[in-house]
């Protein structure tokens, strides 16, 4: 049940088991960024991690925690911020479990535009970044287009995402068939979604993306959700629809873009953390906040469980692993309430 806080001339509506949610999530994936900053081939101590962070620690100890490993762990945490509230938005758009980017094109599309950099063009990681956005945006202009009929609507732009998605994949295949060896090999570990190597050079361009796009969702958030009564009930309610719809299309776009070309397109992230906030908190529609830290709540977990395993393998195929397992529970828990 919701309850009204009044401040003043000012109230504010908040449900207290939405609320309770967003603190656990907040607690533990701290604890968790906190453990992946102190994991690696040195081990630092949760405690001296913490007294680091706090401008505590020993010189070597900070040198470890603020060059090497902090930024690897802010950009799986804005990463997976904005890929969990990327696919809130677009699963409320085409008011679809499935509307996620990663499933509509536009991850891929992202992908694509970093192959064409790798192996065709040639550049370094500000190209590839840089041609990654590129290519989500160029994805997303002509899904949106195709998709355009008098209006957007969500299960067109499901359809015609899917369709966009099958080509640009195989597109992308033929760019790794095509390639060299050596650049074959970086091609497919970009492809894969990964947080080694992240440093500062990557976090800062996340991290002012993500503080420019985050409010512009969350302003908008309380048309995105009556926009899911229908367009003519939003309408009714004085909702621009198509307008909104389309700034949220670019706002979102814009989110995973960054979010991939930091990390590379790390999958299932977008699809499973709205679903999963929305069965922690219990509220039906989108939930934008607890969708973007559940986002970063997985792409964090799951990077954890990396630098713990007996071999290197990079966080993407931690995701897919999870996002199979999850994908798997939905299905059958789905068929039951079927056969109920």
């Amino acid at each position: 049940m919701s309850r009204v806080l009044r401040v003043g001339p000012v109230s504010l509506r908040w449900e207290p088991r939405v609320v309770a949610v967003c603190v656990v999530l907040v607690a533990a994936t701290l604890g968790a960024a906190v453990s992946v900053v102190g994991s690696g081939e040195f081990p630092i101590s949760f405690t001296e991690v913490v007294a680091v962070l706090t401008g505590q620690g020993d010189r070597a100890t900070e040198f470890i925690v603020l060059t090497l490993r902090l930024p690897r762990a802010i950009t799986g945490l804005l990463a997976g911020a904005a890929l969990g509230l990327s696919g809130a938005v677009f699963q409320s758009i085409t008011r679809n479990p499935l509307g996620s980017p990663d499933i509509i094109g536009f991850t891929t599309g992202s992908a694509t535009g970093a192959l064409l950099q790798i192996l065709v063009i040639g550049g370094g990681a500000a190209a590839i970044a840089a041609s990654s956005v590129l290519g989500a945006v160029l994805t997303a202009l002509a899904v949106y287009l195709v998709a355009y009929r008098g209006g957007v609507h969500g299960y067109r732009l499901v359809l015609v995402g899917v369709a966009a998605a099958a080509m640009l994949e195989a597109l992308n295949a033929y760019l790794v068939t095509r390639a060299e060896l050596r650049e074959a090999y970086e091609a497919a570990f970009w492809l894969t979604g990964s947080l080694n190597g992240r440093g500062w050079q990557h976090a800062w361009p996340l991290a002012v993306a993500v503080a420019v796009l985050v409010p512009v969702v969350l302003a908008l958030g309380g048309r995105l959700r009556m926009g899911e009564l229908g367009d003519d009930a939003a309408q009714a309610l004085g909702v621009p629809v198509q307008g909104t719809r389309a700034v949220l299309v670019v706002v979102g776009v814009g989110l995973v873009a960054v979010a991939t070309a930091a990390v590379g397109p790390v999958p299932f992230v977008a699809l499973a953390a709205p679903q999963l906030a929305r069965g922690l908190t219990g509220r039906p529609g989108t939930q934008l906040v607890p969708a973007a830290l559940m986002g970063a709540a997985l792409l964090v977990f799951s990077d954890l469980v990396t630098l713990h395993l007996p071999v290197a393998v990079p966080v993407g195929v931690v995701t897919g692993v999870l996002g199979g397992v999850y994908l798997v529970w939905l299905l059958s828990t789905e068929g039951m309430r079927g056969r109920a």
